[in-house]
């Protein structure tokens, strides 16, 4: 069943590479003058190495903001960045201020490319005027500590920020502009991609108010001010491509899984409870009527409420907390991983347990409860080989979890 898992991990997620569809949008496009692109987010270099071939010589030059470690090396006349996530740093407040520079160049008679992915809610950053950047780190801080969604999340950071909630359009002056956007939200919410740089603000202040409220949030009064007052940006004049999303992934699963001879079973695409209670779920249906064997898929974005201080992320605390539930079973197997190849601020895209997982752990001394309290599952998981190691994948579509029982 593990060979079985990392034939499924490695075919979805060259099924969700974004080159297919940039290149199928890009030809729907009327390109006009000199062509300026700006590629933003966890599959920005990939998206950009795209359009870079489509547009060959119409591409006047480009810049590309990506996290730290997803670039894959230099691009002809494009400038590359990477920067913090998912907490903005001085790289991006950098990236947030050349990419504006860059599309200020552009005059009516040209174009305006923005290829958008996932992550650039923080890998791209311009302070409200009276905000710094210890401010927005700050909130984002805070906002990911107590386990808040990655909507919730957005909402804050489009107030806080100059460029998102379509702020971004400002800059564009009058130049024809598109925008492709690789989808890693859940639902219709896009929104929220990035923050909504090339979509209108429509949160409102009492949204703001619950979720200060909801996770009582610890503000100073300059940052809450901003958050209540903020006004959204109307005028925009980009029109958005949307490509992939989470229920590809679960697609792609569920027919790499029935290629190796499971049944599968897609249970959703939207899941956003917390990794440990997703985890003793999704485990739950080894116990099931299925006939085996089988494939039970979910798809989403988990979250963590953080309690303690060890390394991890959702993922990865997904599937040590499903390995509880499996201990002793020798028919099962469940994975769970982040399809940009990264699962928070750690070097693994997720974790794989099977039922022989809690008992080695134990053998070696190690208590799978205190793991889960202190939310260091990466470490326990890397004692007995439950890591799963992708490096940067090049696309962004959300996260999957598989249980695979026979």
């Amino acid at each position: 069943m593990r060979e079985d898992a990392f034939q499924i991990i490695q075919k979805t997620i060259a099924d969700c590479l974004p080159d297919k569809a940039v290149r199928d949008s890009l030809q729907k496009l009327d390109f006009t003058g000199k062509v300026y692109v700006v590629a933003i987010g966890k599959a920005a270099w990939v998206m950009a190495k795209t359009a870079s071939v489509f547009l060959a010589d119409r591409l006047e030059k480009g810049i590309i903001i990506t996290k730290y470690e997803h670039s894959r090396g230099a691009l002809d006349k494009f400038e590359i960045i990477e920067a913090g996530h998912p907490t903005p740093d001085e790289n991006s407040v950098l990236g947030a201020g050349k990419a504006v520079e860059l599309v200020k160049e552009a005059t009516q008679e040209d174009t305006v490319l923005l290829l958008l992915s996932g992550g650039g809610s923080s890998l791209v950053e311009l302070p409200m005027p009276g905000l710094t950047l210890a401010d927005i780190q700050e909130v984002t801080r805070q906002l990911l500590f107590c386990g808040a969604g990655i909507t919730e999340i957005n909402v804050l950071r489009k107030k806080l920020s100059a460029m998102k909630g379509g702020k971004f359009a400002r800059y564009l002056k009058r130049a024809k502009a598109y925008s492709i956007i690789l989808s890693d939200i859940i639902g219709d919410n896009d929104d929220m991609i990035a923050s909504g740089l090339t979509y209108p603000d429509d949160s409102t202040a009492e949204e703001v108010k619950q979720i200060i409220e909801k996770y009582h949030l610890q503000l100073e009064k300059k940052v809450e001010d901003i958050l209540l007052n903020s006004q959204p940006c109307r005028d925009i004049q980009i029109e958005n491509h949307v490509v992939g999303s989470v229920k590809d992934l679960c697609r792609a699963a569920a027919e790499h899984a029935k290629e190796l001879g499971y049944h599968p079973y897609i249970l959703t695409a939207s899941m956003q409870c917390e990794a440990k209670a997703a985890g003793k779920w999704i485990a739950s249906y080894a116990s099931s009527d299925y006939e085996k064997p089988f494939a039970v898929i979910a798809g989403g974005e988990t979250v963590v409420k953080v309690t303690g201080k060890g390394l991890g992320g959702r993922n990865q605390e997904l599937a040590l907390s499903a390995a509880r539930q499996l201990s002793g079973r020798e028919d099962a197997l469940l994975f769970s991983l982040g399809s940009d190849g990264t699962d928070g601020p750690t070097d693994a895209a997720g974790g794989i347990v099977d039922g022989s997982t809690v008992g080695q752990l134990e053998q070696l001394g190690v208590d799978v409860d205190q793991v889960l309290k202190n939310n260091d599952s990466y470490h326990a998981l890397k004692l007995v080989d439950g890591l799963i190691m992708t490096g940067a994948t090049g696309t962004n579509v959300n996260d999957v979890a598989v249980l695979l029982c026979r």
